[in-house]
Formats: structure tokens, C-alpha cells, sequence
């Protein structure tokens, strides 16, 4: 492996991801976690072992005890082979469990790793592996050097390692230098990659440096659709008569966001826009772009198309429609979905889902008898709760 460039020395001590602080376990993904839940023995032995140790003490564990594992685990990227392909087992059948000891952000080619622990494994079957998040390396690099210094390294750091291999015209470069060696990742991005890779997160936990995650194979790697990093989000919708539309948008969350959304609604509730609540999704620059609407701009692309109007119920995902009720979805089919939801027009936002479809429902019912009053009644409505209440984007 090459050695990177803006390296960082090794952790010491305890680093953690935003919002994952002891006293908030939990309130963020599968930080707690009952060893008895998992179905392979040697998953639940690694985790009770190693579970607060730091990962060089981990690695070093599964060496003292490799021979201690069974035929259907593979430690992977431990010990000299952490470049060489995950090998087939002897009698070609699946792996129940993969150890993977190479951090995931120095892997080259990680959604095509991914996808190839997924062949490898049976259903069911375990994936256990580490990253060291951009949140981390932040950190580090904060307490590693002087104020100012760090503020100017990080900066450096962070454009090499995180906006060069999102950029077409750069990524080139940059991975005929590093190899992709020591990549920058969100959290977020980490855990929506496993999930496209057909993974389901049952543990994750950041300690000593090291974004630690147990997944489990439920499906196949998806291959519909190119996961994108682009400025431009390109969202699939519900829209008028049940159709499925690409919806345009700024993209204000991180890459591979789209793919968690079950993730998060297992831990996340909704608040009164009917969004998640905090969604941690949401990037810096994204929060922004929403306050002030911007976001939203290319969707005047799907208006231009005939596929949304000005004024109309929120278009939703598939996850977020069958939510509704089967009235509310029938109901929303037979309109175009529109750029300024009902919703804002409210005095008093609708603080649960219920009253999102109560808002929604009077809307449309008003719409199908008057569109023109109502779209322009709802309209001017909407624009001064924008202007005068400060009502933003979601």
C-alpha cells in the first residue's frame, strides 16, 4: 500500500462520532447491542471480546485466536493479505462469517468489495468491519497540532482526501496517486454503501478512533441505478396516477443517503413536516440550502416537463407514500405533486403524520373542485408564512 499523502499518526485515546457520546447510546443507530441476538457463535465471541478495545488490540486478538474460529469464518485483511481478493472456500460453499481487518476508507474499489463480501457470504451471514470517519480524522488532525496549524492541515486533508475523488475531472488523479489508500468518509456514507451492497446494520459504534459496524446479508447488492456524489440529487417519486418521477434537487444530504431510509426510520421519528427528526443525513451546506429554499430550485426542471406544478402535495418516496393511508393514496394520485407543499400554507404546522394527511387531504378535495382559486389561494398563503414566519425547507 502506498503511503498517503496528509497522513495521520495513531490514535490515542477516545474519539467520537457526533452525537454518539456514552449518554446518548442509542438515539442514532444500533449503538446497544445483546450479544445473544446473533446467530454466529464466532461474531458473538469477537464482539464480547473486543467489543471497547482499540483495533490494533482487536486484530491482535483474532490472531491469538484464528485457530479457534470455524471453517465458515474468513478473517480477512488481518494479516498480509490485505490486498488479495476474499478466496472461495475450499468446498465452494459461502462464508457464515467475514472479518474484515483492513479498514474499509484504504480500500480501493469499496462498493465492488462490498458487493464481492456479499457473494461470498450465506444468507444471513455477518459482516464485520472498521473505518476511521472524516468526523474522526477531524479530530485527530484538531488535537494532533496547534490552533490555526490544524485549521489549514485539516483543510488540506480534507480537499485531498474527500472532494478529489468526487469530482470527475479530479478523481483520476487522485486515485493513480493514493490508490484510494486513505480515503475520507462520512458516517452516513459508510453505513448507505452497506446497505447498497445488500447489508443490513444491526451494530455500530465508534470507539478509540475506529467507526466499528456488524451488518447482515438480507438481499442482494442493488444494481438498479449509479449511486452519484453530483451537486444535482436525482430522487425517485411518487407521481400523478401512481407514476414513478425523477425529481431534480440540490443535494443537501450525503452520498449514499438515499439507501438509509429505512435505517433511519427504524430509529429516527418523523416531525411535524413529516420528515425525519434531525435528520443527521443532512450535510452542512445541505441545512443551509434548505433554510433558504434553494434547494428546490431544479425542480422548476420538473415543472418544465409537466411532471409537478407550482403549487401541490410534497412528492414523496415509495417508503414515505406507503406510510399514508389508502385514501390519502388514492387521493394523492390524482394530482401532479408540487414545489410548494399544502402544508406551509398552514398557520400552525401539522405535528404529526396524521395532520400532515389531514392538510394534504383539504387541499386536494379544495384543488379537484377550483384548481386555479385554490392553487392561487394557497399560493399567496404560502408565500407570506415563507416571508413573514420564516417558514424554510425540509
Amino acid at each position: 500500500m502506498r503511503k498517503p499523502l496528509f497522513p495521520l499518526d495513531p490514535i490515542k485515546g477516545q474519539y467520537y462520532n457526533p452525537g454518539k457520546s456514552f449518554s446518548e447510546r442509542g438515539s442514532e443507530g444500533c449503538d446497544i447491542l445483546d450479544p445473544e441476538t446473533l446467530e454466529d457463535e464466532d461474531v458473538k465471541r469477537l464482539f464480547c471480546a473486543v467489543e471497547s478495545a482499540p483495533i490494533k488490540q482487536v486484530y491482535r486478538w483474532c490472531l491469538d485466536h484464528r485457530e479457534e474460529f470455524a471453517p465458515t469464518s474468513l478473517l480477512w485483511g488481518i494479516k498480509n493479505n490485505g490486498g488479495d481478493p476474499i478466496p472461495d472456500r475450499e468446498n465452494g460453499e459461502p462464508y457464515h462469517a467475514i472479518f474484515v481487518g483492513r479498514p474499509l476508507h484504504t480500500i480501493y474499489e469499496l462498493d465492488v468489495f462490498l458487493a464481492n463480501a456479499n457473494h461470498h457470504l450465506s444468507d444471513g451471514g455477518y459482516l464485520v468491519c472498521n473505518c476511521r470517519t472524516s468526523s474522526v480524522k477531524k479530530a485527530v488532525i484538531y488535537k494532533l497540532y496547534p490552533r490555526g496549524i490544524n485549521r489549514i492541515y485539516y483543510g488540506f486533508h480534507y480537499l485531498w482526501h474527500r472532494v478529489f475523488p468526487k469530482i470527475k475531472v479530479l478523481k483520476g488523479i487522485y486515485f493513480a496517486i493514493t490508490k484510494g489508500s486513505n480515503r475520507t468518509f462520512h458516517r452516513v456514507e459508510i453505513l448507505g454503501r452497506l446497505y447498497h451492497a445488500g447489508f443490513e446494520v444491526v451494530y455500530e459504534s465508534t470507539s478509540y478512533g475506529e467507526f466499528r459496524v456488524i451488518a447482515r446479508k438480507v438481499k442482494e447488492p442493488i444494481t438498479e441505478g449509479t449511486p452519484s456524489s453530483s451537486p444535482i440529487a436525482k430522487l425517485k417519486r411518487v407521481g400523478k396516477d401512481g407514476k414513478i418521477i425523477t425529481v431534480y434537487k440540490f443535494r443537501t444530504m450525503y452520498s449514499y443517503s438515499e439507501y438509509l431510509q429505512e435505517y433511519v426510520y427504524q430509529h429516527r421519528r418523523l416531525d411535524k413536516t413529516g420528515k425525519f427528526y434531525h435528520d443527521y443525513r443532512v450535510n452542512t451546506l445541505g441545512a443551509i440550502l434548505r433554510k433558504t429554499w434553494l434547494d428546490e430550485l431544479p425542480m422548476v426542471v420538473n415543472m418544465l416537463k409537466g411532471e409537478m406544478k407550482l403549487v401541490g402535495v410534497r412528492p414523496l418516496s415509495r417508503q414515505f407514500f406507503n406510510l399514508y393511508t389508502l385514501e390519502m393514496q388514492e387521493l394523492r394520485i390524482k394530482t401532479k405533486p408540487g414545489l410548494l407543499p399544502p402544508l406551509y400554507y398552514e398557520k400552525e404546522q401539522p405535528e404529526t403524520l396524521e395532520g400532515i394527511q389531514e392538510s394534504e387531504k383539504r387541499y386536494i378535495e379544495a384543488y379537484l373542485k377550483h384548481p386555479l382559486r385554490t392553487d392561487w389561494r394557497y399560493f399567496w398563503g404560502i408565500v407570506g408564512n415563507i416571508f413573514i414566519h420564516h417558514k424554510h425547507s425540509h
